[in-house]
């Protein structure tokens, strides 16, 4: 069975390279729209009804928990006919957004750069549950109102500041281990430690390593 998504995400060279990564992990499945904010993923889900939400988590302006939420206020559950509401599942670069929530919610998520292994495990969780809700009875209304009702959750554990009598902790430094860079019209993962320098090039940023230059 064909199922359709969307990319929700800033980063172009990313989009492309979890586009082509679905286009090998599961070829059935059609995107309808890629877009670069999350303003823009919720006017096109809206629009487009797919079946999969593939959202980075920050984006300018509103970020994919936001677009998420506000897609499940605005989902049209109760017409007649309606799509049922998309199977979410969030892109990071940053651990420290509860991806451990995520994963206890049954909201799965990625992280950047995406590894073909667990995009594989991601696609198996996103079918099997497409086919469960498929063989519900109603499954449109309960299972917005539950995603929604996640949301708020994850949205509240993450914004919520440290209780008044605890000093803030002072915030991890994630380290970036890899970066994708473009060679012609194939993406590189390069690992960190093998780059020697970066180098401004116009626009772009020129990436020498001891073999290549990206």
């Amino acid at each position: 069975m064909t199922h359709t998504a969307l990319i929700a995400d800033d980063e172009a060279l990313l989009a492309g390279a979890l586009r082509a990564e679905l286009a090998q992990a599961w070829p059935e499945l059609r995107i309808v729209a890629t877009v670069v904010d999350g303003a823009s993923a919720v006017r096109e889900a809206l629009a487009k009804a797919p079946d999969v939400l593939f959202l980075d988590i920050r984006m300018p302006g509103m970020s994919g928990l936001e677009a998420a939420e506000a897609l499940a206020e605005q989902w049209p559950v109760d017409e007649p006919g309606a799509a049922p509401f998309p199977v979410l599942v969030f892109v990071t670069a940053y651990d420290q957004y509860a991806l451990k929530a995520f994963d206890a919610q049954a909201i799965d998520y990625l992280m950047k750069p995406v590894v073909p292994q667990r995009l594989a495990r991601t696609v198996a969780r996103v079918q099997q549950q497409l086919e469960t809700r498929s063989a519900a009875a109603a499954p449109g209304p309960t299972y917005a109102d539950a995603t929604f009702e996640r949301l708020r959750a994850l949205l509240s554990a993450t914004t919520a500041g440290p209780p008044a009598s605890t000093p803030p902790a002072a915030p991890a430094m994630p380290r970036l281990g890899v970066i994708q860079a473009s060679v012609g019209n194939t993406i590189r993962v390069v690992p960190i430690d093998e780059v020697l320098v970066f180098e401004a090039a116009d626009k772009y940023v020129r990436v020498l390593t001891r073999d290549d230059e990206l």
